[in-house]
């Protein structure tokens, strides 16, 4: 484990959980200018090397509307369905 890295990462996130691999979720948010917020999360395995980093967009009502995929490729905004999946 890399506890250096480890220790940047909650340092730079402020939240996380651990996962079943070994690896954790970290997350921060910030507040839409009008409305909403988006949150940043990086996902990590036991070595804390990221395995995948996106960032999720919610709507005024806390509602997922978009997704962005930044790493491992970037797939550019994906809009949320009403059922809860992405468009492709």
């Amino acid at each position: 484990m890399n506890l250096k890295k480890r220790k940047k990462n909650e340092l730079a996130f402020g939240n996380w959980i651990e996962t079943a691999e070994m690896g954790r979720v970290y997350w921060f948010e910030l507040k839409g200018k009008h409305l909403g917020k988006a949150r940043y999360v990086n996902e990590v395995d036991q070595n804390e090397i990221t395995l995948k980093f996106f960032q999720e967009i919610y709507n005024d009502k806390n509602v997922l509307i978009e997704i962005h995929l930044k790493y491992p490729k970037d797939t550019g905004h994906q809009k949320m369905r009403r059922n809860g999946n992405h468009k492709r």
